[in-house]
């Protein structure tokens, strides 16, 4: 056993809750009204699904950030693979069920640094992101590209798929360009995430009928459209891709009264 005693660890509260207020130097360093309230929120992906209006376990919630993930919403509590528990949920009264993919979309960052030098001086020239030119390179391939496969565990991840799991691109041949290797990324991470999805199923019980794709990789319409295709539903963004700082906003508007209740803000 640990010597940790309960006093030692602080307050559980629920998603909205008032949990105190700014104190007067508090208010003087951060230029704030004094008594201003502290609202309790959730983790990171708890807000991002929250802010994606994942309230049901029917929807999806897909996050295409550095890591990857798919997550549901439930009043149960579902382990999508044993002994890697569900976390509380930035709705009260429930949890977010979750597949993750530890290498997410850090994979086109990767792709950018050993393959992207030409996407970089563009990119560099017009004023954009790179990441935005990576589209072309998409809709230059078929889907499938030519038979290139990845298998996107560049870091095996906690239990998921294991540490024994390692990356790999397989099927090269003569045909195929740093587009196939690209394209590749994007459907490796889209049927390792559809996995996932079936997964969740599986255990919960409940099929998932939609997407809500958040965060950075969801900016880009050709990985939105793979996506849909891969998992064969509609695949929605959000009006704004940050999506977890939008669901710590519904939870302090909520709180405060701002609106009578999470379906409604």
């Amino acid at each position: 056993s640990m010597p940790v005693e309960p006093s030692m660890l602080p307050e559980l509260v629920a998603p909205a809750e008032t949990l105190g207020h700014l104190t007067d130097e508090a208010c003087q360093h951060l230029g704030l009204t004094k008594s201003l309230p502290v609202i309790a929120a959730a983790s990171d992906k708890a807000c991002e699904i929250l802010g994606s209006g994942g309230l049901t376990p029917d929807i999806g919630c897909m996050s295409y950030g550095t890591t990857a993930t798919i997550n549901t919403t439930s009043q149960r509590y579902v382990e999508p693979i044993r002994l890697m528990p569900p976390y509380p949920s930035a709705l009260p009264g429930h949890y977010s069920t979750e597949v993750m993919i530890y290498r997410g979309f850090w994979m086109v960052s990767w792709f950018k640094r050993e393959f992207g030098l030409r996407e970089r001086k563009i990119a560099e020239q017009r004023g954009i992101e790179p990441e935005a030119l990576f589209d072309e390179l998409v809709k230059a391939v078929p889907p499938g590209a030519m038979g290139l496969m990845l298998q996107p565990y560049w870091s095996p991840g906690v239990r998921q798929p294991g540490p024994e799991a390692k990356g790999s691109i397989i099927g090269f041949g003569d045909v195929h360009t740093r587009s196939h290797i690209y394209r590749a990324i994007l459907e490796g991470l889209a049927y390792a995430l559809r996995e996932g999805k079936e997964k969740i199923e599986k255990r919960s019980g409940v099929k998932i009928r939609k997407l809500r794709v958040a965060g950075g990789g969801s900016q880009s319409d050709a990985a939105m459209q793979l996506t849909a295709d891969v998992f064969g539903l509609p695949a929605e963004r959000p009006h704004t891709y940050e999506t977890s700082g939008l669901g710590a906003a519904i939870d302090a508007a909520v709180g405060l009264g701002l609106h009578p209740d999470f379906d409604t803000a």
